[in-house]
């Protein structure tokens, strides 16, 4: 499950120690997490991006919780924070790539890279992942890696995106998603991977697998792990319809664990995790790798094909020219 060399070379270089609690250097602009509409010609695509419908009018932020420990040190990079608790067991890891921490291959190899540091350090026994962007946790995936580029770089970004839900689907850390914002497609894809979700009490805080509204296709790993988390019905359901639930509807049809007032959305994490960690590790992690293990090997079983098939859908002349329509929308928008 490797990243491409130079981009782990690269992220591992930039991770460090910085000031805690608080933010480290400025991100890159966001770009082209998401966008309202359908995106004509891009039926059957397997990839995902959110409609800017779910992510107008943010709130202010969410107080945050009590960072690390008394001398821990946060570590981080460019758009994720980490906050490490030893005491606890635990760190909090923040994703910060404003507007909409659209999902960059340097976003999803800084979060790899910054799990595993994590995973070998015997000081952690969980992680609790949430935004550190008001009002949204995550749009997806950033269109931007999609258009205009090479087929290498295609097939390095779509490899990405696999490392990230293979890292979190079968890491033996407790992961915990304090869902602090809108959380739609590719977001909501982070959601799910983790053990435990919780979700802020906020009617514009949707979440779901909403690809089929923008006339596009969930990848079958996707559908796997909504199926796994909801039941079939209901995820057949909400992946046909392009479902984006509020609140109340996801805690009824079990896409969160919980949902909570927006300022003990952290609390309640580190409570959850409390309770998580104390269940022995060893029979924890081996029954979470027994309930799991199946879904995560389908897809390293077709790994390179799935890679192919989205670099040779991707790159045709009609998905760019689609493409390059829908993002000059989405850049219209925000002028």
């Amino acid at each position: 499950m490797a990243l491409a060399a130079g981009a782990r070379v690269q992220a591992r270089a930039l991770l460090r120690p910085c000031a805690c609690p608080g933010r480290g250097p400025g991100a890159g602009a966001g770009g082209g997490g998401g966008g309202g509409g359908r995106a004509p010609g891009l039926t059957g695509l397997a990839l995902w991006f959110a409609g800017s419908r779910v992510l107008s009018a943010a709130p202010g932020r969410t107080p945050a919780a009590g960072g690390g420990g008394p001398g821990a040190r946060c570590f981080g990079s460019p758009r994720v924070l980490v906050e490490p608790d030893p005491a606890a067991g635990m760190a909090v890891m923040k994703l910060r790539k404003p507007p909409v921490n659209s999902l960059s291959l340097e976003l999803l190899t800084e979060l790899v890279i910054s799990l595993e540091k994590l995973e070998n350090d015997k000081s952690f026994q969980g992680v609790i992942i949430t935004s550190d962007s008001p009002g949204i946790f995550s749009a997806g995936l950033d269109l931007m890696e999609m258009c205009g580029r090479d087929p290498a770089h295609y097939a390095e970004y779509w490899k990405a995106v696999q490392e990230l839900w293979l890292r979190l689907y079968l890491s033996h850390l407790v992961l915990i998603c304090a869902v602090n914002g809108a959380s739609p497609a590719g977001g909501c894809l982070l959601a799910l991977s983790c053990d435990y979700r919780i979700l802020a009490d906020n009617p514009k805080y949707t979440i779901g697998l909403n690809e089929t509204q923008l006339g596009i296709v969930a990848p079958f790993w996707f559908a796997d792990t909504l199926v796994n988390t909801i039941g079939h019905r209901a995820a057949e359901r909400a992946l046909q319809l392009g479902l984006l639930f509020p609140p109340a509807e996801a805690l009824q049809v079990g896409i969160v664990d919980q949902v909570v007032p927006e300022d003990q959305v952290q609390s309640t994490a580190r409570s959850v995790m409390a309770q998580w960690l104390a269940v022995p590790g060893h029979a924890r992690q081996l029954t979470k790798n027994l309930m799991r293990k199946a879904t995560a090997d389908r897809l390293l079983k077709q790994r390179d094909a799935d890679i192919q098939n989205f670099v040779s859908f991707i790159s045709r002349d009609s998905i760019q020219k689609s493409l390059h329509v829908y993002i000059e929308k989405l850049q219209k928008k925000k002028v």
